[in-house]
């Protein structure tokens, strides 16, 4: 096979932020090189500064280069520094990370030694930059809380390179799992072995066991109660080379990971088990494929019979992670991400220091602590990372709060509620049992939605057509202190007034004036009602209500309170 033509050209200089950059670009099929579109200034806003070049951050580099997003490299070796300076002349290098200050770079990746990772985000985080910190994301727990601490004073996105939670097969298989592929997850194992890569400051556990910890956390979205591990130091005395962690979960959910840099063969499987299937992916592989096999146990007559059932590939993307980490950091340097957080990074590193603690003490289970929330979420319900929720709300039986989504303080969510992305909830709210609050409804302070009512979002659904995103949802505000009562349906669009009173069963199809009592299907207005939520008398010009003695008049055919 022909190779492709090549043509490399002189391009010139051009200056950018105090650099003269000399480019070459290559021209391929007239597509212009990521040289060419950095000079043209096609990537302003996603300039990103690699902090360390060495084992891992050349990754960065590459992968940053080849984006167009490559801004500069941080580099203290001087052998290092020459050689990517003679590789990539394009691109300023600096020994030091404070000279990089002056150039303005939009966000900046952290590849450097684990023992350096709590000085050198906390040093970016403090000039105000965005960052991404190669895992972990410090070596403990306290300081990775501080420097959430300190990216959350200063408004700075703050990620983890928790690079599996952007591979495509592992998305997949949450995917999978939440569409009920495999019924009820029961078992999850992660062989993660390679021989080499050895290191000084850390062992195995912490040097390896990471990407699992944050794979098992994606996947079932709780903490695990209990941790086990056991391991051995062969090489080096006091770091262990290989280990065996146990980790339990709610609903019995049992995961184990096994990881080892004495291992005659790279080898990193992932194996999800649950009651109608099983899943399995192998990243070492040579075809990389995701397979799902339709086996499992079944009780027959009392009798536990196998299922030994079809094999099925499962298509995915293919996708680079590194590729797709960076660019979620790089569209998330002015917005909170939703993923590789750094909330998830201390739940990582919480497990990783209770794994610890069992390891070095021969085995012993350790139980994992309960981390004291401002709010309660029963142990059925679910939280997904990006969640927002106030001082003192309840989150009781089989609800899910989606990310993104927003809620107060002191709210109540009965049983079986459902919170999706981007939703915004007052404070002191109540939504009762069976309601569904989706993306593009609004609820502000003090509203009441009764059982088993009904939001909704698109005005023409179809299940051939789907019509997802937010320019296809259509708004629905619901003012304060307004009641809708069991059993209504809101249709979208629509904006419900403040301290209105929606009817059991009735059906809003248009907006709804302040303090009006709206009955029916479709809902009329059949009288007014007090903030209190007495239904007031009838009357001409002015009233009082009688529960409460708030005074009101009609202006314009609108209620109105006045002083008395």
């Amino acid at each position: 096979m022909l190779a492709r033509k090549r043509q490399w050209i002189r391009g010139g200089i051009f200056n950018r932020n105090g650099f003269d950059y000399d480019y070459d670009y290559e021209h391929e099929h007239d597509q212009p090189s990521p040289r060419l579109r950095l000079a043209r200034g096609e990537y302003m806003n996603g300039r990103i500064c690699v902090v360390g070049a060495g084992r891992w951050g050349k990754n960065h580099v590459r992968t940053l280069l080849e984006m167009g997003n490559l801004g500069g490299v941080v580099e203290t070796s001087s052998d290092e520094r020459e050689r990517l300076a003679g590789q990539f002349p394009h691109v300023p290098i600096f020994s030091r990370l404070e000279e990089t200050f002056a150039h303005n770079f939009d966000g900046y990746t952290v590849a450097t030694p684990a023992e350096t990772h709590f000085d050198v985000a906390s040093r970016i985080i403090e000039f105000g930059k965005p960052v991404l910190v190669e895992k972990p994301l410090a070596l403990t727990a306290r300081e990775a809380r501080m420097l959430k601490q300190r990216a959350d004073e200063r408004g700075v996105t703050l990620m983890v390179g928790h690079l599996l939670l952007f591979h495509p097969a592992l998305l997949k298989i949450k995917e999978l799992i939440d569409a009920g592929k495999i019924g009820r997850l029961q078992y999850i194992y992660s062989n993660r072995l390679n021989l080499g890569a050895v290191r000084t400051e850390e062992n195995i556990l912490w040097s390896f066991a990471p990407h699992d910890i944050s794979i098992f956390q994606l996947l079932i979205g709780r903490m695990p109660v209990e941790i086990v591990s056991r391991g051995g130091a062969f090489i080096q005395p006091t770091i262990h080379d290989s280990t065996m962690t146990v980790l339990t979960y709610p609903d019995n959910i049992v995961t184990h990971i096994f990881v080892s840099w004495l291992h005659p063969f790279k080898e990193h499987r992932l194996v999800v088990i649950g009651s109608k299937g099983m899943l399995t992916y192998e990243d070492s592989s040579a075809k990389k494929e995701l397979f799902f096999y339709e086996k499992g146990i079944d009780w027959v007559k009392g009798e536990p019979v196998k299922r030994d059932g079809p094999t099925e590939t499962i298509a995915f993307d293919k996708a680079a992670p590194l590729e797709e980490e960076l660019k979620y950091f790089i569209a998330h340097l002015s917005e909170a991400p939703k993923k590789a957080t750094a909330a998830s990074a201390i739940e990582v590193l919480d497990i990783l220091e209770e794994a610890t603690q069992s390891l070095l003490g021969g085995g012993a289970p350790r139980p994992v602590p309960s981390r004291e929330l401002p709010y309660f979420v029963h142990e059925s319900s679910f939280v997904d990372d990006g969640a927002e929720i106030g001082e003192g709300t309840k989150i009781w039986h089989f609800s899910h709060v989606q990310a993104g989504a927003k809620i107060g303080k002191k709210c109540s969510l009965g049983q079986n509620v459902n919170v999706a992305n981007n939703v915004t909830i007052g404070n002191h709210v109540k939504i009762q049992n069976n309601v569904s609050v989706y993306e593009g409804v609004t609820l502000e302070d003090y509203v009441f939605c009764g059982p088993s009512m009904v939001f909704t979002n698109v005005p023409d659904p179809r299940s051939k057509y789907p019509q997802r995103g937010t320019e296809h949802y259509k708004r629905t505000l619901v003012r304060e202190g307004a009641t809708i009562g069991a059993n209504a349906t809101v249709i979208c669009g629509v904006t419900i007034g403040r301290h209105a009173f929606v009817g059991a069963g009735s059906v809003v199809t248009s907006n709804v004036a302040d303090y009006a009592l709206m009955v029916g299907s479709p809902a009329r207005r059949t009288g007014w009602v007090c903030e209190c939520g007495q239904k007031l008398p009838k009357f001409e010009g002015k009233t009082q209500c009688p529960r409460c003695d708030r005074a009101y008049r009609m202006e314009k055919d609108l209620l109105m309170p006045t002083a008395g």
